[in-house]
């Protein structure tokens, strides 16, 4: 076996030499992980509270997720989409038991499902003016990510995300978050939807309110728009529901899921709801590698685990108590923490200053987590994590903010 730091020279030199710089990444190479910590090439151990970008959301190498995979590795691995497999039919009747009457199609990432809601708005369009290339206009929100495709970059007002890549998509205009009236005077005749994350992550940690997301739903409804829910980051239990819009018991007409959804494996879905799902049809729509029978039982096996161990309860119960004493970080600490805002295990420090000192100081005490906009360290335990874990991290904080 090749010495520890043998491994991490050669991981470094292999990725200086062959792979796109278009990340900037940390000098930190990882090799396993359990639960919700992983260890590096030297042997050290974290709290991963990335939690690969709230995709592990049962952490890592949960023994349900691994035998489910393995099994069905040795069993079949890939059909086309122009057959039916069990897993993917079954898994598809779990989803709209739980988001409602519709149907759900599978891709292999939360971008692949916002362009598919992208998509869906154009049908949309098309069917409430008959014309086609009439009917375009999506209303989103200032500061949201929908992915870094043309549609979702599109949806996406963001200048770091867009520079370099324009002409984009037309079509797209931008409301206030939380402002029903910034949305309400974009609506006009060639208004065709609206879409939103019901949370935003990289902006910030930003949710939609409650009152937000009903006004949302009665304007969809007074003027025959689609409500489209991007719950890429927030869904999936990461909140304490299954979807981040449960707590405002809305209905939207399309949801675009991923991240956590397959655990580590990837996996994108769109539900669509019954009265618009026939908006789709042969040769509208499709995919090589959605929803396979691998990315299928991975979905399953998360969501038996979630069942199983009662992950929702848990994240509803733990996240108060973690949530409350982050909280009081801005108390303590009252030149650095500006705020904190979140629910259940997505949840957002906002800093005075740039928060990338404050991401490396706490790997070096060993917990990972990642920055998003507006000054903000991102905070994403796996759904698994427990409270003493959820302790831990709060002492590091503490322990880093004071030593700055």
């Amino acid at each position: 076996m090749n010495p520890p730091a043998i491994v991490r020279t050669r991981t470094a030199e292999l990725y200086d030499a062959h792979v796109l710089k278009n990340y900037a990444r940390a000098a930190l190479t990882l090799v396993r992980g359990q639960g919700a910590q992983v260890w590096d090439d030297a042997g050290r151990a974290y709290l991963d509270f990335t939690s690969g970008i709230a995709v592990s959301s049962l952490g890592h190498c949960h023994p349900h997720w691994v035998e489910a995979i393995r099994r069905q590795a040795g069993e079949l691995n890939h059909v086309s989409n122009l057959f039916r497999h069990p897993n993917q039919g079954e898994l598809a009747r779990r989803i709209v038991q739980r988001a409602g009457p519709g149907r759900v199609f599978f891709c292999n990432s939360g971008g692949e499902a916002d362009e598919a809601l992208i998509k869906l708005t154009r049908l949309h369009g098309l069917a409430k003016s008959g014309v086609e290339g009439k009917c375009l206009k999506v209303i989103c929100a200032q500061n949201a990510f929908h992915g870094r495709m043309f549609g979702g970059m599109s949806a996406t007002p963001q200048e770091k995300i867009q520079k370099g890549f324009r002409p984009l998509v037309p079509g797209f205009v931008f409301g206030e978050l939380n402002n029903l009236a910034s949305f309400a005077a974009l609506i006009d005749d060639d208004t065709t939807a609206i879409l939103v994350e019901t949370i935003q992550g990289e902006a910030g940690i930003n949710p939609c309110t409650p009152e937000f997301l009903q006004g949302l739903r009665r304007l969809c409804d007074q003027h025959h728009l689609l409500l489209l829910l991007d719950e890429v980051q927030c869904g999936v239990g990461r909140t304490g529901k299954f979807y981040a819009f449960e707590h405002a018991g809305v209905i939207p007409d399309g949801i675009a899921m991923a991240k956590g959804l397959g655990g580590g494996f990837p996996i994108g879905a769109i539900w669509i709801r019954d009265r618009f799902a026939d908006l789709f049809q042969p040769g509208s729509h499709g995919t090589t590698f959605g929803g396979t029978p691998l990315a299928c039982a991975a979905g399953l096996a998360v969501l038996d685990v979630m069942e199983r161990e009662h992950l929702l309860e848990a994240v509803t119960v733990h996240s108060g108590p973690w949530i409350a004493a982050l909280t009081g970080l801005i108390q303590e600490f009252p030149r650095q923490v500006v705020a904190v805002r979140g629910k259940g295990y997505l949840v957002g420090l906002q800093l005075a200053s740039d928060p990338a000192p404050y991401v490396a100081a706490l790997r070096e005490k060993g917990l990972l987590v990642v920055s998003a906009g507006g000054n903000v360290i991102r905070v994403l335990p796996p759904l698994v994590a427990t409270p003493e874990e959820l302790a831990q991290s709060v002492a590091i904080f503490r322990a880093v903010l004071a030593a700055a």
